[in-house]
C-alpha cells in the first residue's frame, strides 16, 4: 500500500510516497522543478548510481530511502523503487496542466547510443529494446532494469520507448538508458509557456484511449 501526499498548489509540483510491503519499505520525495539533488539508499549500489543520474540529467529533485529483502534478491527492491518514484512523478504533475508532455533523448556514452522517447499521457505502456551480454552487473541483473523501467512507467503513467540502438559495455549500455530517461523527462515535464494554462490534448485530460 502507498500513501501519497497532494502537491499544496498547481505550481508547487513536488509530492511525496510511503510504499511500505511485507517485501519493502520505501520512502521517496521529489520535486520537478528543482535542480537535479539526490540523496539516494536503496541498498543496491548500483541502482542508487542509476538513480543518481536520474536527478542529475532531470533536475529533478529526488530523495529516496529504501530497505528490502535483499537477502533473498534485488528483485523487489527494484520494482517497488520504481513504482514509488514513479508514484510520486505522477503526483507531482497533478493534472498534468501546461506540461510539453512529449520528450526525446538520444545519449551517447563512449561506444554506446541510446534513445529514449516518451509521452506523459497518463496511459502507461513500455517498450524496451535492450539487451545484455551479461547476466550481472556487480550484483545486479541485469534482467532487472526492465523491471524497473516497467514499474517506473506504470506507476508515473507514461508511454516509455527505450531502444539501445549499439554498444558493447553493459555498464554503458544501462547508464546510458537512465540518462536518456532522465533528458527526455525532463523535457516533457516542462512547462510550456504558451501554454501553461491547458491539459496538452484535445480530449483535456490526459489519459484513456485518445488522448
Amino acid at each position: 500500500m502507498s500513501r501519497i501526499s497532494q502537491p499544496m498548489t498547481a505550481m508547487d509540483r513536488k509530492a511525496s510516497v510511503a510504499r511500505k510491503t511485507k517485501e519493502t519499505e520505501i520512502s521517496v520525495s521529489l520535486d520537478l522543478d528543482g535542480s537535479g539533488k539526490s540523496e539516494i539508499s536503496t541498498g543496491i549500489g548500483f541502482l542508487d548510481h542509476m538513480l543518481e543520474q536520474l536527478s542529475r540529467h532531470s533536475l529533478i529533485d529526488l530523495t529516496v530511502k529504501a530497505r528490502g529483502d535483499l537477502h533473498i534478491d534485488f528483485h523487489h527492491t527494484t520494482e517497488d523503487t520504481g513504482i514509488a518514484i514513479g508514484e510520486a512523478v505522477s503526483k507531482a504533475l497533478g493534472g498534468r496542466i501546461g506540461i510539453n508532455r512529449y520528450g526525446e533523448a538520444t545519449i551517447p556514452m563512449d561506444e554506446t547510443l541510446t534513445r529514449v522517447t516518451l509521452d506523459a499521457s497518463n496511459r502507461p505502456y513500455l517498450i524496451w529494446k535492450v539487451n545484455f551480454s551479461r547476466p550481472k552487473l556487480g550484483e545486479m541483473d541485469t534482467e532487472l532494469f526492465k523491471e524497473w523501467f516497467q514499474a517506473f512507467a506504470q506507476s508515473a503513467g507514461l508511454t516509455l520507448h527505450v531502444e539501445n540502438l549499439y554498444g558493447e559495455n553493459n555498464h554503458h549500455i544501462v547508464e546510458s538508458c537512465y540518462k536518456a530517461l532522465a533528458r527526455a523527462l525532463r523535457q516533457a515535464v516542462e512547462i510550456d509557456p504558451r501554454k501553461s494554462d491547458a491539459v496538452p490534448s484535445t480530449k483535456g485530460v490526459l489519459g484513456g484511449s485518445l488522448s
